[in-house]
């Protein structure tokens, strides 16, 4: 079976810049399991976190969803991500998401909390496949790739968990193509 965990993710944000002492963390990681062989989307799965240098803004709870009272129910990032490896195998599947930011964060908090990176290598960026294979100079956002696609926007945008099952659509679409390489891609 040749599996890809499409992953996205949520964290803290403010409309303009964070407040003193507060930092943008990751607070919901979306994962949604596709089978490339048999091109279907299998399991999606959702992981709150429980943020420790920052709180869910107004902002951020309109943008996403996400209160502050719903991710205080969370784990921690280190047990988010020891489930990410255990439960989902992240650390031996190839993964994807829309544009960096997903790997970037993950990186950066990682970092910032002496927690061991969950993700293989192995890491595809869906955008840049997407923008490549519609022959687009700018790479659209997620909404807007449905939209070229011919695809309907499923759940709320913003929502990791929906957006890791629309980004899936958008990856298994490519594949439909002939665009999508196993591959990791920038």
């Amino acid at each position: 079976m040749n599996i890809l965990n499409v992953v996205d993710v949520e964290a803290t944000c403010w409309e303009g810049s964070p407040p003193p002492t507060q930092t943008s963390e990751i607070i919901e990681i979306g994962l949604t399991v596709v089978d490339l062989d048999a091109g279907v989307r299998t399991a999606r799965h959702r992981i709150l976190v429980r943020p420790r240098r920052s709180r869910v803004s107004a902002f951020c709870t309109e943008l996403t969803g996400l209160t502050q009272a719903e991710v205080d129910t969370g784990v921690t990032f280190a047990e988010a991500c020891r489930i990410l490896a255990a439960e989902h195998r992240a650390n031996q599947v190839p993964w994807a998401s829309w544009g960096d930011y997903d790997r970037k964060q993950f990186t950066r908090q990682c970092q910032m909390t002496n927690t061991e990176y969950p993700f293989s290598r192995d890491h595809t960026n869906a955008k840049a496949v997407f923008a490549e294979a519609h022959g687009l100079r700018k790479r659209p956002g997620m909404a807007q790739a449905l939209e070229i696609a011919g695809l309907p926007l499923e759940g709320r945008h913003h929502s990791g968990e929906d957006d890791a099952w629309n980004i899936a659509a958008l990856v298994l679409h490519l594949r439909r193509k002939g665009a999508w390489l196993s591959a990791s891609r920038p």
